[in-house]
């Protein structure tokens, strides 16, 4: 029996699970908490509760794993942070083309030069490269970045000035260089220049991630390879994903989406039968994640994926990310209206759990005052390594020093921050930045409260619910309303959270809905957001307003798959929003970990064969560089020759076995004038694929 062994690190956990490879089957998982001040803490302890569970005669244990493979939040996180290591970035034949374009910020790197080079449309060079320009910039640069970026203009078309550059940059500093070529084949030298640059700037920490794991496995004897989850839910070597860390941003999405499909249909111990379309929400704990599965595959975003203020040309799924999630912070607005998310906090339940003195600070804060909106929250320090550029408050050691001993009430941070008013800037900076963790009153602990669950400490969770309700029962007095009781307000919590989540969901369909009209009719408005119209009808829809003149009522046509650890407390109410089919599958709360392992290796290769503009013959551009052939049938046969040989080696790389490979091929020609009936022939495209499953350690 052939054991894979899937992780996955979220927002909040970090899961393990250990899966049969050949049919599927999970055969023991576990979940602990994601440790972000270092990903790898986390891991190896989910690895290890997954691997110390009671055996039985079909229980494997580490020697037994012959496949690891890893999703990660690490590059989208670092995206998201605007982290990474300091690199230099050459652009080749971009000239003054971009003269009015903010480089540095869409770099993410005041490093960066350009040089001459570069090439046309066809391929043909525009310019002479500058290897000597090239040169004497490596120089200046390698001594101060971890990594090189490298894009020319046309360079899709012709990498052969983005090859030269890598050899010379290689042979002089022996840092990673990352091609604008390896990595697209896309036109949009800006963007591919963006793509680029944070490529090289994430590889020293995945990297690090991934001598982590490593270390992690041979601790308890694992020798297998080790996978990383891509984008678009495939998988590759780690080797590969050392060169290529962009290529795993929203993979935690995307395993989601091979978790959930292969969980929902039945197999390896599912318990459903998924057929035909679905939507998929994977409910965490900081956010809620939204794909389709069309036809039982994943969709991809064909604009490639957005992180943040980033656009990247990485092919990944096509997934809407809301910041609602188990863990979201409960609080109110101006207008005294109850409000859920978008930034996660952590659960008063969880922190008492680990500090029980946060439950008698609560026990003393129930007899202050109620209008100190301070009340119920904490600060909690998450690490220590804070650089901030300003200038340095004079409060800052005592904050770092008192935070070191335990958890800070937010209504005792006078005692050290005179003015905190005045410094609010430099607190949210020191939360955003990872350095400290707010805690506070969220769903995870109405759901104690109510008895939905009972994993951490539920007095601390109904203690800080019995503030809020203070608080707003104050406000509710004065306006002569009844006063909610704790029941009552974590009920309400409870539905604001499904309804959120109902609203997230029908915004995806009506965003795909409108796209993919405007793509049909040529109709504007694929990137707009749901409109005020639109938010009134779906408001009235999820929660009807008394009197109002219009009705409104909502049906889901796919099916409803609902993973991730707390759905049944949230879905059941999200379905009847939508009078959706619902589907929870087994193992949910680890359905990420199982899509780590049961994807499949996929590597792709995009050829471009075209008429020679000013000769005879037709020009292939290849992975590799170009070639011109006279005949089309011979060009389009080689085409698709050195096509298969890349993506088999690709995938052989990647570290895929049983290879298959397909080729799909697209011709476009134009009319040569209106009622002629001939056509001109413009390009064919070939998209060559190739798929495999994962190489396996060997055991006897």
């Amino acid at each position: 029996m052939s054991i894979a062994l899937g992780i996955d690190t979220g927002g909040t956990y970090t899961d393990a699970a250990l899966v049969e490879y050949e049919t599927g089957r999970v055969l023991a998982h576990a979940k602990a908490l994601t440790t972000r001040h270092n990903l790898a803490v986390g891991i190896r302890e989910a690895m290890e509760r997954a691997l110390s569970v009671p055996r039985t005669d079909d229980t494997p244990g580490a020697a037994d794993v012959c496949l690891v493979s890893l999703s990660t939040t690490l590059a989208t996180n670092a995206i998201v942070e605007d982290q990474g290591a300091p690199v230099a970035a050459i652009l080749i034949g971009y000239g003054d083309l971009f003269s009015d374009v903010d480089l540095e910020r869409h770099l993410g790197t005041r490093r960066y030069t350009l040089i001459a080079g570069g090439h046309h449309a066809d391929g043909e060079e525009a310019a002479p490269l500058d290897l000597e320009a090239a040169r004497a910039f490596i120089a200046a640069q390698a001594p101060h970045v971890a990594g090189l970026a490298v894009s020319g203009y046309f360079g899709t078309r012709n990498p052969s000035h983005e090859i030269a550059v890598k050899e010379l940059a290689g042979a002089m500093a022996g840092l990673p260089v990352t091609c604008g070529h390896e990595l697209t084949h896309r036109l949009d030298a800006l963007r591919r220049a963006t793509t680029v640059a944070l490529n090289a700037r994430l590889i020293p920490l995945l990297c690090d991630l991934i001598q982590a794991v490593e270390a992690a496995m041979a601790a308890h004897g694992i020798d297998a390879p080790l996978m990383v989850v891509k984008g678009d839910g495939s998988l590759m070597r780690a080797e590969m994903a050392r060169e290529r860390p962009i290529e795993t941003i929203l993979s935690g999405p995307a395993a989601s989406v091979v978790g959930a499909q292969h969980l929902a249909t039945g197999v390896g111990g599912g318990n459903g039968h998924l057929t035909g379309d679905a939507v998929v929400v994977d409910m965490g704990g900081t956010t809620t994640d939204i794909a389709v599965l069309s036809g039982g595959r994943p969709r991809l975003n064909p604009a490639g994926a957005r992180v943040g203020r980033w656009r990247t040309m990485v092919e990944a799924i096509d997934v809407h990310t809301a910041g609602l999630g188990g863990d979201s912070r409960v609080w109110f607005d101006e207008e005294r209206a109850l409000r859920i998310g978008p930034r996660r906090v952590v659960p008063i339940a969880l922190l008492a759990d680990d500090h029980p003195e946060v439950r008698d600070v609560l026990r003393e804060q129930a007899e202050v005052d109620p209008r100190d909106e301070a009340l119920g929250q904490f600060l909690l320090l998450q690490r220590e390594d804070w650089r901030h550029d300003g200038e340095h408050p004079p409060f800052e050691r005592a904050l770092m020093e008192r935070l070191a001993r335990g958890p800070l009430p937010l209504a005792g941070i006078r005692e050290i921050v005179q003015h905190p008013r005045l410094y609010a800037r430099y607190l949210d900076a020191l939360e955003r930045s990872g350095v400290v963790a707010r805690a506070g009153l969220t769903p995870t602990d109405a759901a104690h409260v109510l008895g939905l669950y009972r994993g951490w400490d539920v007095e601390a969770a109904r203690l800080a619910a019995e503030l809020v309700v203070r608080r707003t029962g104050r406000d509710a007095t004065a306006r002569g309303a009844s006063v909610p009781s704790v029941e009552a307000l974590c009920r309400e919590i409870l539905a604001r959270t499904s309804e959120g989540i109902a609203a997230e969901v029908v915004a995806k369909c009506v965003h795909d809905e409108v796209s993919r009209g405007a793509a049909q009719g040529g109709r504007d408005g694929g990137e707009r957001a749901v409109g005020a119209l639109d938010a009134h009808l779906i408001a009235q829809a999820l929660r009807p307003a008394s009197g109002g003149a219009l009705g409104c009522t909502l049906t889901l046509a796919p099916s409803l798959v609902a993973i991730g650890a707390p759905v049944a407390t949230y879905f059941p109410r999200v379905a009847a929003l939508l009078h959706g089919r619902l589907r929870i599958p087994r193992y949910t709360e680890v359905a990420n970990a199982v899509g780590a392992v049961v994807g499949s290796v996929v590597c792709r290769a995009h050829i471009l064969v075209a008429p020679r503009q000013d000769e005879d013959g037709y020009r292939i551009h290849l992975p590799d560089g170009v070639a011109d052939v006279e005949a089309l049938p011979d060009a389009l046969a080689l085409a698709e020759r050195r096509g298969r040989a890349a993506v088999s080696e690709a995938a052989r790389r990647a570290g895929a076995q049983e290879i298959t490979v397909t080729v799909e091929r697209h011709d476009q020609s134009a009319p040569v004038a209106y009622g002629w009936g001939d056509e001109v022939y413009l390009q064919s495209l070939l998209t060559v694929t190739a798929t495999g499953r994962p190489r396996l350690a060997l055991r006897e």
